[in-house]
């Protein structure tokens, strides 16, 4: 199913109905769109919230209630924007407190209706109804109730006790009260920066570039190596920095770029290195450009021996170093790693990313060829953030992406790369403002038109 944006708009009350397909025979059903124009509110909003006496719905146990929050749509309906943790086996759940946009919670209308359901969490529950249909769920349904956000902007007060109604459960029981309440603890309101607002102030990107030399690779003389060099097409590790590179460097005003590589024997006396620059020039391992990079890495791949193991801690590290000097928020640092597989030394490298979590630090991650790349997966913290020596890393640094997974089937490497690209640095922007939110660092006043030349900016990373 396709369909433009514009034909959103354009359909009656910004709400467009399509019938899936895909299937051969089957009926996929249908699917809405609505569309609704996001106001400017920048404003995020915090708040913590308790239920008291809610009904008990586990035969065994009492109730392990959440809530879900929900938006008011203007055609009427409503559309999911939070949904708490669980609180096992409680009638008087305390949630922990969360932080919501405002533009998410009423699109800065703050008379809108706000609804939140209280359901008990079932195993294999759905987690939420849906307004504008009715759909089954598993999740036991306990009540509702309805606010907005400038009620909630009250405070802690009476007028933040909620009552939570069951309606079809009122229906039936002449002595029905409510099914418990809710209350309001704690509510503020800060303002939201956005990345654009750190780069007009005048921070600086600083990127660096790492890549793999293991024996793993392949010989690269030979076609079926990850480093072959053809004379008709990219390599994937070309292919990779040039895709994330590229798109870099239109912000450097110098584009001058540290490279390394890791896991190779080194000439002349065949030393192991896991952080030898590319250029050959340990005191000064800038390249110039995306294309300086390209032609180091070539250099480098006739002159080393491909080796091992795969260490990924000394080059982590080693940026690290450089971002622990500058936590003010003027500048933070992106590191590209480029690697087949397994990682031989896990251990140093969860500590590495554990300390590099609490710096202003970024780690791209691109793993190219066929291996499994399960201990990627355990560095990218999207589900579970990484420990290390029962340390839990204060932020999600760490972007893992397959490149196989973007490969075009027709061979397109254009369109191969832009897709790497707008995935490898898309949560760059989130990254740099968890940093700074954690740090309470403030974006400087913008810079005068004349001194910016791009909405990003670049530096050298120090060595």
């Amino acid at each position: 199913m396709f369909c433009t944006l514009g034909e959103i708009i354009g359909s009656t009350g910004s709400r467009l109905e399509r019938t899936l397909s895909g299937i051969p025979g089957k009926k996929c059903g249908n699917i809405i769109f609505t569309a609704e124009e996001l106001s400017n509110c920048r404003d995020i909003a915090t708040m913590q919230l308790c239920a008291n006496k809610l009904d008990k719905k586990d035969f065994f146990g009492k109730s392990d209630p959440f809530l879900v929050f929900y938006r008011s749509n203007e055609d009427g309906t409503f559309t999911i924007c939070h949904k708490t943790e669980v609180i096992k086996n409680t009638l008087n759940p305390v949630w922990q407190p969360f932080t919501i946009p405002v533009r998410a919670l009423c699109n800065g209308d703050y008379d809108r209706t706000v609804k939140v359901d209280v359901y008990d969490w079932d195993r294999n529950g759905r987690c939420c109804r849906c307004y504008s249909r009715n759909y089954s769920h598993s999740h036991d349904f306990i009540g509702e109730f309805t606010t907005s956000y400038r009620e909630f902007s009250r405070g802690q007060s009476q007028f933040n006790v909620y009552e939570v109604l069951n309606h079809k459960k009122k229906g039936k029981k002449k002595k029905y009260v409510n099914s418990g309440t809710v209350t309001l603890l704690s509510f503020k309101v800060e303002s939201e920066y956005t990345f654009v607002d750190f780069i007009r102030g005048g921070t600086q990107l600083n990127f660096t570039v790492a890549i793999d030399f293991t024996a793993s690779n392949g010989n690269p003389s030979q076609p079926t190596s990850l480093h072959y060099m053809s004379p008709y097409q990219m390599n994937a590790y070309a292919m990779a920095l040039k895709a994330v590179g590229e798109i870099i460097q239109d912000y450097d005003s110098d584009k001058m770029f540290p490279a390394y590589g890791f896991g190779a024997k080194l000439p002349p006396d065949g030393k192991i290195s896991h952080a030898f620059p590319l250029n050959s020039n340990s005191e000064n391992p800038n390249c110039v450009g995306i294309e300086g990079v390209l032609e180091a890495y070539f250099q480098s791949l006739r002159t080393v021996q491909l080796y091992g193991p795969t260490n990924f801690a000394p080059v982590i590290n080693q940026v690290a170093r450089c971002a622990e000097d500058v936590t003010d928020g003027s500048q933070y640092f992106v590191l590209l790693m480029i690697t087949d597989g397994v990682i031989s030394d896990m251990v140093q490298t969860k500590e590495a990313v554990v300390n590099a979590a609490a710096l202003p630090m970024s780690i791209i991650i691109v793993g190219v060829g066929p291996a499994e790349f399960d201990a990627m997966e355990e560095l990218d913290g999207d589900e579970v953030r990484v420990s290390s020596k029962g340390r839990i890393a204060e932020r999600d640094i760490v972007q893992f992406v397959p490149f196989r997974d973007y490969i075009d089937r027709q061979g397109n490497q254009v369109l191969s790369m832009a897709r790497l690209a707008k995935d490898v640095l898309a949560e760059i922007p989130e990254q740099l403002l968890g940093f700074m939110k954690t740090r309470d660092i403030e974006p400087q006043p913008a810079l005068p038109t004349s001194s910016t030349t791009a909405p990003l900016g670049l530096n050298n990373l120090c060595i």
